[in-house]
């Protein structure tokens, strides 16, 4: 459940673009406390001007470049073939046959996903707000794998050890929130980019991490067991760049479309700050 916090952002739900603000509500959800000295500096919804106006979007051309279609990359932009930015038609059209699309409802609190599935193997899953199905006009904000054959440039991704991460990435700072299913993440001394989150486990039941007692609400710590892993990627939409274009250009409607901004999301490296 996203907290009362963080509902501030679903007022944009019935602007341009509600999408994107969603998205980063639940990146910030991840994380909210004090972040560590070591973590990359991330942006507080706080310093966010709800004041000031959306852009048009009609004015914002999304920018998406040829995959291959065999790419097995995470990037900030994209994993594998799918990119945030692009509609639901077209990554069905450069996946091409023998792909399938499966829903999953619901998926996560507020979010249901589509599985697209290769021989039965689930490679990632297009997250979407529950209950607005995703349609092939609509543009894909968020991405989720739990597939060990992707990878970001750095050789990390779902199954990868922490220790391994840590090499590539620097320090990790594990945290988790009980008013986001206490699902857990680690972020790293140098983020690979801020809409990407590694999820690890869940606080409450099957931490990756080691915390000190009593825990509460929000918990952090920079400890974790010898066998702790990558569970999974998530990458989401954060700019205008990859958010649908308006109505009037064509687009399905907000209330139809992923209306919503990272992670905020699983992929939380992005703190909510509380009082």
């Amino acid at each position: 459940m996203i907290s009362s916090k963080s509902k501030q952002f679903f007022l944009y739900k019935k602007s341009k673009c509600p999408s994107l603000f969603f998205f980063g509500a639940l990146l910030m959800l991840t994380a909210c406390g004090k972040s560590s000295p070591t973590a990359s500096p991330i942006p507080s919804p706080n310093s966010v001007d709800f004041s000031s106006p959306i852009p048009a979007l009609a004015d914002v051309k999304p920018s998406v470049s040829p995959i291959a279609a065999d790419s097995l990359i995470i990037s900030d932009k994209a994993i594998g073939v799918a990119q945030l930015g692009m509609t639901f038609g077209d990554l069905k059209k450069s996946l091409g046959t023998g792909v399938e699309f499966a829903v999953k409802s619901p998926f996560i609190v507020d979010f249901d996903a589509i599985a697209v599935q290769r021989s039965g193997e689930v490679q990632y899953y297009i997250l979407y707000l529950a209950k607005q199905p995703l349609i092939d006009a609509d543009t894909i904000q968020g991405l989720l794998t739990k597939n060990p054959k992707f990878l970001t440039a750095a050789g990390i991704g779902a199954g990868s050890t922490l220790a391994k991460a840590q090499q590539a990435y620097g320090k990790a700072t594990l945290s988790y929130n009980t008013q986001n299913e206490s699902r857990e993440y680690a972020r790293f001394e140098r983020q690979p980019a801020n809409n990407i989150s590694f999820a690890t486990g869940n606080g409450s039941s099957n931490a990756a991490g080691i915390y000190p007692s009593p825990t509460g609400e929000y918990n952090e710590t920079q400890k974790f067991k010898e066998d702790a892993k990558i569970e999974s990627v998530l990458v989401v939409c954060l700019s205008e760049a990859c958010a649908p274009p308006s109505p009037s250009a064509g687009a399905s409607s907000p209330t139809t479309a992923l209306t919503v901004s990272p992670s905020a999301f699983l992929a939380a490296p992005i703190p909510l700050r509380t009082p």
